[in-house]
């Protein structure tokens, strides 16, 4: 299937390609070897709580958040 990119950069799939719906979300990741772009379909829902299981980071690792003022930057 070829796709051609309109003006304001976007991508059209056909209407025969029924396994995407409007609004889906997709995760794009270009192939330097190849010069491809891959698009992966991402779930439409998902467990707020799973993404926040798999986050890298650990909440008790995350700085307070600072109570002053921000400063003024002099331009």
């Amino acid at each position: 299937m070829v796709l051609t990119l309109d003006a304001k950069r976007r991508l059209t799939l056909p209407k025969e390609f029924n396994a995407v719906q409007a609004g889906d979300y997709f995760d794009a990741s270009f192939n330097d070897e190849e010069q491809i772009i891959i698009f992966r379909r991402l779930p439409s829902k998902e467990n707020w709580l799973q993404v926040l299981k798999e986050c890298p980071v650990s909440m008790d690792d995350i700085p307070a958040r600072s109570r002053a003022m921000p400063k003024k930057i002099k331009l």
